[in-house]
């Protein structure tokens, strides 16, 4: 076993299982993806540390518990076809490819995107496409998702990316509301997404997910 191979079974033993991460899928995609790999090469012996890791380009590698935490709320199924926005080096589509029939990466940084769709398809990840596209945009002509993962903060959700929310179909966002951090599950019904919490975390507001402000008099 190497020591990368260790570092991943501690971190699902001391960061995943004891957050109420049950899903087997889920904590089997955490064991088998190796998260050294999609991180600059300067960060690599820092990628199983329990808080979000800086990628650059003002980007983070969620911190392990986060994204397991919301992918099991997400309840990916085999059949799914899922978006994930905000991929960085696509850590989290290669999780998610684990799990769903099918991937949309969207990055926004184009060396960003193009290195992810390399280091994607360095691990097997044949069912996940990585595509640059603005965030905020998402990639609606692959649409729509029976699933989506947003990877970073939000203030606000982009219509654009709620529209491509298929009837029925799960999304999970971390709202940032001041220094705190909500992710909630939503569920499109009826064309409106309900919402409900799902528990706390923290992390940067994506470009594009800000809180639009109107005009002032």
């Amino acid at each position: 076993m190497t020591d990368f191979q260790q570092r991943r079974m501690m971190m699902v033993d001391t960061q995943v299982r004891p957050n109420d991460v049950t899903k087997y899928p889920v904590i089997a995609a955490m064991l088998d993806v190796p998260r050294e790999d999609f991180v600059p090469e300067s960060r690599r012996d820092i990628a199983y540390i329990g808080e979000n890791l800086d990628l650059g380009h003002g980007r983070v590698l969620l911190e392990p518990r986060t994204l397991a935490m919301m992918v099991d709320t997400l309840d990916v199924q085999p059949t799914d076809l899922v978006l994930d926005v905000g991929c960085g080096y696509g850590y989290s589509a290669a999780i998610l490819g684990r799990l769903a029939q099918a991937v949309v990466a969207v990055e926004e940084h184009p060396e960003m995107a193009g290195i992810a769709a390399q280091r994607l398809a360095a691990v097997g990840a044949d069912n996940v496409v990585a595509v640059q596209a603005k965030l905020a945009e998402g990639k609606p002509d692959l649409g729509p998702y029976d699933a989506i993962l947003i990877g970073g903060g939000i203030e606000e959700l982009p219509q654009p990316i709620a529209d491509q929310l298929a009837e029925g179909g799960r999304i999970v966002a971390m709202f940032i509301e001041g220094a705190l951090g909500v992710v909630r599950l939503g569920r499109k019904l009826d064309g409106r997404i309900d919402w409900r919490l799902a528990f706390h975390a923290g992390g940067p507001v994506l470009p594009g997910y800000e809180r639009r402000t109107g005009f002032v008099l």
